[in-house]
C-alpha cells in the first residue's frame, strides 16, 4: 500500500471514530419514530406506548449475540408484560422476510419493528448490536445496555422502572 493510500485509509477511520452520532443521556427524552410493524401496520413511539415501560432492543439476524439474548428475554416479557412492560425488537437495516424468518424461529411474542433505513438506530446513537434502551413511563431514558446482557439484569432494570408510578 502506498503512503498516500495509507494516509487516506487512516483519515477515513479517524473520521468514522469522531462521528456525530448522538449519545442519549439518562433522563433525556427518547427520540420519537414511526416504523412498520413486522405483522403489519405501523408503530409510533412514544405515542403508542405512553404510560408504559418500554425496552427498545436494536438487533439484526447476523448479530452473534442477538439470538440467544432475544430468546432469553421471552420469559421476562411473559412475566412482566401484564405489569406494563413492552419490548420493541427493532430490526436494523433488514427486510421483513429476513426479520420475520428469524423471529419466527425464535418463537418470541414481543413486538418486532422494522428500521429498514437504520434511521431510528442512528437517532438513538446505536453503534453496535445488540443495544437496548429502557424508556420510563414518561418517555425518558432510564438506562441502556450496550451489547449482550442477561435476563436477570433486564428484569432488575424493568422491575425498578415498574415500581415507579
Amino acid at each position: 500500500m502506498t503512503r498516500a493510500a495509507l494516509i487516506l485509509v487512516l483519515s477515513l477511520l479517524l473520521a468514522a471514530c469522531s462521528s456525530d452520532t448522538p449519545q442519549l443521556a439518562n433522563g433525556s427524552s427518547a427520540p420519537g419514530f414511526t416504523v412498520p410493524r413486522l405483522e403489519g401496520g405501523t408503530a409510533t413511539f412514544p405515542d403508542d406506548f405512553r404510560g408504559k415501560v418500554v425496552a427498545i432492543r436494536f438487533w439484526a439476524d447476523w448479530c452473534p449475540f442477538c439470538k440467544d439474548e432475544m430468546m432469553a428475554l421471552e420469559p421476562v416479557y411473559q412475566r412482566l408484560h401484564g405489569e406494563g412492560l413492552h419490548i420493541l425488537a427493532v430490526n436494523v437495516r433488514q427486510d421483513a422476510d429476513t426479520a420475520g424468518n428469524f423471529v419466527r424461529k425464535l418463537g418470541i411474542s414481543y413486538e418486532t419493528l422494522l428500521d429498514v433505513s437504520g434511521e431510528v438506530a442512528r437517532s438513538y446513537g446505536v453503534q453496535g448490536l445488540p443495544t437496548t434502551f429502557f424508556i420510563d413511563r414518561s418517555g425518558k431514558l432510564h438506562a441502556r445496555i450496550l451489547g449482550e446482557s442477561t435476563p436477570e439484569v433486564t428484569e432488575r432494570i424493568v422491575r425498578e422502572m415498574l415500581a415507579k408510578q
